[in-house]
């Protein structure tokens, strides 16, 4: 067998080991956010700051980093299928920076990361390997052929973008990666050919090594696996029998061996797989080609002597590794429910508590949640990259039992259950979750589909995954681009069934959340305000229509393509932070059943969104519901075992939540609810619809409503002030002239003069059923069009709606502003959630308020000084682009406009709440 240097970076490419879980233990209390027993996690990883003779450019956006043990890491990047990156890290210190969102978040909780490119996870320690931007498995047309050191795939709207996605099927793709406690094996397809690669701890005299093993179906062509360039091979002549990696120095006594051969199948003469040397000085092994099954053997020896006399340990290495399942436990784990008390309540919300108190230390933000049955099982995912299994979730929740099934994903927020497979969409793609030896967790990821670009930008978030009624899958990608344009940042993707194929539905999002009907098919979305997003809106998917939010990198307001505008606005103090959408179809919900339900994530909050036809809808309404949560809810998904609504999510971004993570169930308890069915706007009012009777005395009291409508504004600004019809700042206030109560006692019609078509209004109420049922709400819909109204046709019989102006009612008293007055804005507005008041700025998108009334601010041009004083808090309220603060160009792309939406009273109750701190 020759021996090469470059069987290091063949087996670190492919195989990872991990260090003894007996060690962990030992040596630490909690858990860092890489774990020194697991052999691989999934990361962006940076290396182009490295300089000559590493390779340039070098930047992974979609990588799995396996762990060699011995301090030392591999970057195998899944869309080119090379090895990035090989190093050698510090004991006791993490292999990489923890720059990532979700690294960085669970060491510090609520630690942000800044937009683009220029903050990413880089690796520490002495760098072994690098390679360029090519593919890492090459088929050559001949033996004199030599691989490309180019990029095959097609440049997106910005040249330099690496963010691609994966080769062409016929240039290689990842099929599967595979792992239990002694490492981790891929599985590639490359233009046909599937290379098996496999590993396995070495033992002997020395300290442990690696052996890997390459299993080549048979093939016409020759093959490469480029492995880069080795800046310290002491030995480059090609003849030798044994390659040196790593030592520079005669007083460095830390040598690698390497190795690499061919083992032929019993019965048969093969050719030998050698170590060749490009012109560039990039080195790559040559694999001839076969009719038969080729074995490419590769190894690492660590050697702690001189190469020539290496020393002999005094003691034999530990086996560091145990055959057992990674994450069985002496007992389950077991959480018991803190049930809502009675009350009159027809709706409650049940608290689940997470397994925090874990025999691995794990932090568990949980994120989403699928069910696996019809009997209370199900899968949940963390931001963290973990799966867990839950059983127990039905009745009265006291025994709810947590199964740890796998990790290493990369900040996954959503799984979905289909046809009993689990499916996981993080940055890497869509992962279908296998347990093949049937020990009841997780030793597969097999690659479903990566067809869709991922960027490095640390703003593409893999926001949603939703399943179809036809088994598509649905994706919804993070919009906000810092550094480059990628091709599918901001869209939602259709993933065909078999995954093999994937279409655009929609473009031009900032952020977006998803819905999809599990019979219709009908996708929803919401996306966060921002530039050019003044609001959040509802939209309904389709035709790949574009939405309207363009880059900072574009040209100002040089749209693409028509807008396509949302079926309803919400303000956005009102729904600050719009999530996901989950339909209530097959609950036992009573009301609700059939309705879907939107998730606002910022202030806690559930929305009943109401359609007029769920097939095919024009218009929406969209109502608050409930406000009982704790938690920070990204999804929700309907237990097919009792019917109720599960809410669950995770606290990394701006929240008034005050809990990390949560899972919770909303419970019907069948007790009467009054509650508004739909609403229509019309040419002389609006019309709405309720579930249960109305008291006809309350009903007909025009004091019973609020009634006030404005428009937004799309801009590069972030966010929007509301703008009266005119143009100016603030909302115009309506007052009803009429009420009427059909005859059935369940519709009501507002007369309003003055309707016209606006961007934004509120309908607000304050009656009564006719059992004494109170109900107090408020809706909110965009009445782009006007429909006529027909008192017959909606049984209100022969009327006449008196459109007579009224005497307005005061709908805004001005009060003497007050700093308790500020206080109660700060946290209602979600002010808190972006500007700490004791000073603290981590997880803090925005300056602290504490000493900030007459303290020196810097602007971002690094020259400007100005005191902020109150004509600075005034102006940045309502202007908050006005005088950005140095360090805070880049934190969630800026601050809302409350021009228009708070009064001056109320502007001047905040600047008294920020001087008092």
């Amino acid at each position: 067998m020759r021996r090469a240097a470059i069987a290091l970076l063949l087996s670190a490419t492919f195989i990872s080991c991990a260090p003894a879980k007996d060690d962990l233990k030992a040596k630490v209390d909690t858990t860092p956010w890489i774990e020194p027993d697991f052999p691989f996690f999934s990361s962006v990883l940076d290396a182009r700051h490295l300089g000559e003779p590493h390779a340039k450019n070098n930047l992974t956006p979609r990588g799995i980093i396996l762990n060699l043990g011995h301090n030392l890491w591999a970057c195998f990047d899944t869309d080119l299928l090379r090895i990035a990156c090989i190093w050698q890290s510090e004991e006791g210190k993490p292999p990489t920076t923890l720059n990532a969102l979700a690294p960085g978040s669970y060491q510090i909780a609520g630690q942000k990361t800044k937009d683009g490119q220029e903050h990413l996870p880089v690796p520490q320690g002495k760098i072994l390997l690098t390679n360029g931007i090519y593919p890492g498995w090459q088929v050559l047309q001949s033996e004199t052929d030599t691989p490309t050191f180019t990029d095959p795939r097609p440049a997106p709207f910005t040249p330099e973008e690496i963010g691609r996605g994966p080769l062409s099927s016929q240039n290689g793709k990842l099929t599967a990666l595979r792992y239990d406690s002694k490492g981790v094996s891929f599985t590639i397809s490359l233009a046909g050919i599937d290379i098996d690669i496999d590993a396995a701890p070495r033992k002997t005299d020395l300290v442990p090594g690696i052996t890997t093993l390459f299993t080549i179906a048979p093939h016409e062509k020759s093959l490469a696996l480029v492995l880069g360039k080795i800046p310290n091979l002491l030995s480059p002549d090609l003849s030798d029998s044994v390659f040196l990696l790593g030592n520079t120095s005669p007083d460095d006594n830390s040598t690698l061996a390497l190795s690499v051969g061919t083992d032929s199948p019993e019965g048969t003469t093969l050719e030998k797989a050698v170590l060749k040397c490009a012109p560039d000085g990039t080195y790559y092994v040559f694999v001839p080609p076969s009719t038969a099954t080729q074995h490419v053997l590769l190894e690492l020896i660590a050697l702690h002597s001189k190469p020539d006399h290496p020393a002999k340990s005094n003691s034999k290495q530990k086996d560091p590794f145990s055959a057992a399942p990674l994450w069985s436990t002496p007992s389950p784990l077991t959480t018991t429910a803190t049930l809502a008390p009675s009350s009159d309540a027809a709706y409650v919300t049940d608290s689940i508590p997470l397994p925090n108190d874990n025999p691995w230390h794990r932090k568990v933000r949980l994120a989403d949640l699928t069910f696996l049955d019809n009997n209370g099982n199900a899968a949940g995912v963390t931001f963290d990259g973990d799966i867990w299994l839950i059983s127990g979730l039905k009745g009265d929740l006291k025994d709810v039992t947590w199964k740890r099934y796998t990790s290493g994903l990369h900040e996954p927020m959503s799984i979905v259950a289909r046809d009993k497979d689990l499916f996981v969409f993080d940055r890497n793609g869509i992962w279908k979750i296998l347990d093949q030896n049937g020990d009841g967790e997780a030793d597969t990821h097999e690659m479903f589909c990566n067809l869709f670009t991922q960027t490095a930008e640390t703003r593409e978030f893999p926001n949603s995954m939703k399943l179809g009624p036809d088994g598509a899958l649905y994706l919804a990608k993070g919009g906000q681009q810092g550094t480059t344009i990628g091709k599918d940042n901001g869209s939602v993707l259709r993933i065909a069934p078999d995954g093999k194929s994937y279409t655009t539905i929609a473009h031009g999002l900032r952020q977006p959340f998803i819905g999809v009907h599990p019979k219709t098919g009908l996708v929803t979305a919401s996306d966060q305000q921002g530039n050019y997003v003044p609001s959040t809106p509802f939209h309904i998917l389709k035709d790949n229509q574009y939405y309207g939010f363009l880059s900072d990198l574009l040209p100002e307001e040089k749209y693409p393509a028509p807008i396509a505008e949302p079926l309803a606005w919400i303000p956005h103090p009102v729904n600050p932070s719009g999530a996901s959408q989950v339909w209530l179809t097959g609950a036992n919900m009573g009301p609700l059943n059939d309705e879907c339900i939107h998730i606002g994530y910022n202030r806690p909050e559930l929305f009943r969104v109401l359609l007029d036809d769920p097939a095919n809808p024009t218009r929406a309404t969209v109502v608050p519901f409930s406000r009982d949560l704790d938690l920070p809810p990204l999804n929700g998904i309907v237990n097919p075992a009792d019917g109720q609504l599960y809410i669950t999510g995770f606290q990394v971004w701006g929240t008034t939540a005050k809990p990390i993570s949560g899972l919770a169930r909303i419970r019907y308890t069948g007790k009467p609810r009054l509650l508004l069915k739909d609403l229509s706007p019309t040419d002389k009012g609006v019309l709405l619809r309720f579930n249960l009777p109305l008291d006809p005395t309350t009903a007909a009291d025009l004091a019973s409503y609020s009634i006030e409508r404005w428009n937004y504004q799309r801009t590069p600004k972030y966010g929007s002030p509301h703008l009266k019809l005119d143009g100016t700042p603030g909302q115009e206030w309506m007052q009803p002239s009429s009420a009427y109560l059909s005859t059935d006692k369940l519709s009501l019609f507002l007369g309003i003069p003055d309707m016209k078509p606006v961007m934004q209004m509120r309908v607000g109420w304050g009656i009564k059923g006719a059992d004494g049922l109170p109900a107090q709400n408020s809706a909110y819909f965009t009445p782009a069009k006007l429909q006529p109204f027909d008192p017959i046709k909606e049984n209100f019989g022969d009327i006449q709606i008196d459109l007579t102006p009224k005497q307005p009612v005061a709908a805004v008293t001005e009060e003497k502003p007050t700093l308790e007055q500020g206080k109660r804005l700060a946290e209602m507005t979600g002010c808190i959630a972006c500007h700490s008041i004791d000073g603290s700025v981590v997880g803090k998108v925005g300056p602290s308020w504490k000493g900030l009334y007459g303290s020196e601010r810097l602007l971002k041009d690094g020259k400007t000084k100005v005191k902020a004083d109150a004509p600075y808090l005034h102006e940045s309220i309502i202007d908050p682009n006005a005088k950005v603060i140095k360090g805070y160009e880049k934190f969630d792309a800026g601050m809302p406009i409350y021009n228009g939406i708070l009064t001056e009273s109320q502007i001047q109750s905040l600047i008294l709440y920020i001087k008092s701190l």
